[in-house]
C-alpha cells in the first residue's frame, strides 16, 4: 500500500552530525513518507531522506524568495503532491520557521525538540523563535521532546503539559550483540568538539591519566571549534588520535571495539545542553559501555553500574577513575556490555520510536481541519 507523503521541515537539510539521528526518526514508518524542506541543501541531504524540497527553488530569485519566508512569512510557490495534513518540524527554530508554511498550506504543526534548541541562552535574543514562540506553542498540535529533561525545558518555556511527549529518538539493533573487543585498548569519544560536549572535561580527564601511568589510547572522532583543546592535548600527551568526521559504518565499528564510550557533557555557559545525544543508544546497540554525565537525557538512559557508568557533570577527576575502572576491571566491561545491548533492545528500538511517532503524527492529522 503506498504511503502517504508528508513535509518534513529542517531549515538545513544534511547537516553531517545530524544525518543518523534524523533519519532514523522515520525508519519505521509504514503509512507516511517523508518529504524534506528547507531553505539551504546541503550535499548530505540524500542520506536522510530521497525526497528533498528547497524552498524557492533553484532560479536566480529563489535567495529572495527565501529571505521574504524568514522575515516575512511569506511562502514560495511549491510544487507538492497530496499531502496528508501535518508538518512535522525538527528544533524549535524549525518549528518557528515552519510555523507560516503550516498556516499556508492547513497542515497541522508537531515539533520535535532536541535540547539545546531550547535551552540555549542565545536562541531567546531577538530571534525568528522568540518573536514567534507564543503563536507557535498556541498552534502547534504537540512538542515532541527527546528526553523528560527537554520537556521540563519546554515547559518553563510556556508549552501546557498536553501538548508534551516525550519520545526519545531510537537506534538499529543488531540481532546480536557484536564480539568483545580483541584489538588494542581504547576509549571513544564521537560528536561536535563544542562546549556542552565536555571537550575540557575530556582533555583534563585524560592529563590526568597518563600522570597515572594510565596509556589507555583515546580516539576521538568528529570536530569543532574545541579542536584546537584535543589537538594540544593530542600534542602534550601520547595516545590521543584525532580522526575527524567518520562515516556510520566506521563510527559503529569503533564502538564496537571500544573499551567505552565517552559522553562527558555539560550545561554550557550560554545554557546549550543535550538531549539524549544519539551516540548513547548507538553505543549500546554495539556492546560498548557508555561512561556519561549523569544529567539529562544520559541519566534517563544510563542505569549506573548496570548498563553504563554515571559521573558528576564537569567532574574530569571522576571521569577519570571511571575510565581507569573500566582499564582495570575486564569482569565489569562485559557485564556493562551486556546490559546495555539488553536495554537499548528493549527500550530504544528505532522502528519502535519510530512507529511511536508515526502513529503520533497520524493522530495529529486526523484531529480535524486546522
Amino acid at each position: 500500500m503506498p504511503r502517504a507523503p508528508f513535509l518534513v521541515y529542517r531549515d538545513q537539510i544534511g547537516v553531517p552530525s545530524e544525518i543518523a539521528f534524523l533519519r532514523r526518526q522515520y525508519i519505521g514508518f509504514t503509512r507516511l513518507h517523508p518529504i524534506w524542506i528547507g531553505r539551504t541543501v546541503l550535499p548530505g541531504a540524500g542520506e536522510v531522506g530521497d525526497r528533498i524540497v528547497r524552498l524557492g527553488g533553484t532560479a536566480p530569485w529563489g535567495g529572495l524568495r527565501r529571505l521574504l519566508f524568514r522575515h516575512c512569512h511569506l511562502t514560495p510557490p511549491m510544487a507538492l503532491p497530496p499531502l496528508a495534513p501535518v508538518l512535522h518540524a525538527q528544533f524549535a527554530r524549525g518549528g518557528a520557521l515552519a510555523l507560516p508554511l503550516a498556516r499556508f498550506l492547513g497542515l497541522h504543526l508537531v515539533v520535535t525538540l532536541h535540547g539545546g534548541d531550547v535551552g540555549k541562552a542565545k536562541n531567546w535574543r531577538g530571534t525568528v523563535l522568540a518573536r514567534r514562540w507564543p503563536a507557535l506553542v498556541a498552534e502547534a498540535d504537540a512538542f515532541v521532546c527527546v528526553s523528560r529533561t527537554v520537556a521540563d525545558v519546554a515547559a518553563s518555556r510556556g508549552v501546557p503539559p498536553g501538548k508534551l511527549v516525550v519520545l526519545p529518538i531510537g537506534v538499529e539493533v543488531p540481532d546480536a550483540m557484536p564480539p568483545p573487543p580483541i584489538g588494542p585498548a581504547y576509549h571513544l569519544f564521537v560528536g561536535r568538539f563544542v562546549a556542552k560536549k565536555g571537550i575540557t572535561v575530556l582533555a583534563d580527564a585524560v592529563r590526568r591519566l597518563r600522570a597515572a601511568g594510565d596509556m589507555t589510547r583515546v580516539v576521538c572522532v568528529g570536530d569543532g571549534v574545541l579542536r584546537p583543546v584535543l589537538h594540544d592535548l593530542a600534542q602534550a600527551v601520547p595516545g590521543v588520535e584525532l580522526t575527524g568526521w567518520q562515516t556510520g559504518a566506521e563510527v559503529r565499528r569503533l564502538m564496537a571495539g571500544a573499551w567505552s564510550l565517552l559522553v562527558p557533557s555539560v550545561v554550557a555557559a550560554d545554557g546549550d545542553a543535550e538531549g539524549l545525544p544519539s551516540v548513547v543508544p548507538e553505543a549500546m546497540a554495539q556492546g560498548c559501555p557508555v561512561i556519561g554525565s549523569a544529567e539529562g537525557g544520559i541519566a534517563e538512559t544510563i542505569s549506573d553500574n548496570v548498563s553504563g557508568l554515571l559521573v558528576p557533570p564537569g567532574d574530569s577527576v571522576a571521569l577519570a577513575a571511571a575510565m581507569r575502572r573500566l582499564s582495570d576491571d575486564p569482569a565489569l566491561r562485559t557485564r556493562l556490555r551486556q546490559f546495555a545491548f539488553a536495554e537499548v533492545g528493549r527500550s530504544l528500538n528505532a522502528r519502535v520510536q519510530s512507529a511511536a511517532l508515526e502513529d503520533l503524527l497520524l493522530r495529529a492529522a486526523h484531529a480535524g481541519r486546522r
